[in-house]
């Protein structure tokens, strides 16, 4: 039976909390124009994920339509902020290459996606609880301000406010608990808890940044359901490489090993 030798000093446990950096309150404005230009890099596959958004999305909308009408329409639609990061989750490998000099491959990009399956279905199962709550939500808000059948403009802007303000605090928690968590599921070997941790604390500490990051997820998101999906086929996956290049600014990893891939470098 193989003992450990007393003389040797013990390795202390890592901290469950990864060291975030100070980011500067328009840092989300360089994010996107680097992941511009790995959309630019990356047009064939970042437009095949786009779609693959949009699809989904038309889906869950009518079904929505059909199952509940407008009022589960609005808190699908609201509710999309909760599940889009976990559907770009792929395009972060894609990013993961493109710093390491690569040409992005998207048989490449789905076995980036199995290797951390285990912590990525974990997440999805989280985020989807809170997606669910949300719904619910949505549905008690118009048990306490019906609409009727043919509302009239004040109860529809009555039900958007109080519908928001609720949704907001299911949105926060979500937005603080993905941003970072996820693309690091995707790079370094970390298990879920950490990941989220880390995320959360590195948003608390960047409030200012954050915040500005926040506002542009949801103006460019709003855009593109003003275009009827469309536009989420360019800004899912324009998103998802920003989300990238913010997840890099903000954390320091070099202290968890990276997953592993062919000609890894530490990124």
């Amino acid at each position: 039976m193989n003992e450990r030798n007393p003389q040797q000093p013990p390795i202390p446990p890592k901290t469950l909390i990864v060291p975030c950096r100070s980011l500067k309150p328009g840092a989300a404005f360089g994010w996107l124009r680097a992941g511009w230009s790995d959309f630019r890099n990356a047009l064939g596959i970042s437009l095949l994920y786009g779609l693959f958004v949009f699809l989904v999305s038309i889906l869950v909308a009518f079904l929505a339509w059909k199952l509940g009408g407008f009022v589960l329409l609005l808190s699908a639609l609201s509710g999309f902020i909760f599940v889009a990061p976990m559907l770009a989750f792929g395009l972060y490998a894609v990013s993961r290459q493109l710093c390491e000099g690569k040409t992005p491959k998207l048989a490449h990009t789905f076995r980036a996606i199995k290797r951390p399956l285990g912590n990525s279905m974990v997440y999805t199962l989280v985020l989807l609880v809170i997606f669910l709550l949300w719904a619910r939500a949505g549905m008690m808000v118009q048990v306490f301000f019906p609409m009727g059948g043919e509302p009239d403009w004040g109860h529809v802007l009555t039900f958007l406010l109080i519908g928001s303000a609720v949704g907001s605090v299911f949105a926060c928690v979500s937005f603080a608990a993905s941003v970072f968590s996820l693309p690091m599921l995707a790079n370094r070997d970390i298990d879920v808890i950490t990941a989220v941790i880390s995320s959360v604390n590195g948003t608390l500490r960047n409030k200012p940044a954050m915040f500005v990051w926040a506002m542009l997820i949801c103006s460019l998101t709003g855009i593109g359901f003003l275009t009827a999906g469309l536009g989420l086929i360019v800004i899912i996956p324009w998103l998802a490489f920003a989300t990238w290049h913010g997840y890099r600014a903000a954390l320091d990893v070099s202290e968890w090993s990276k997953l592993p891939e062919e000609g890894s470098e530490q990124t």
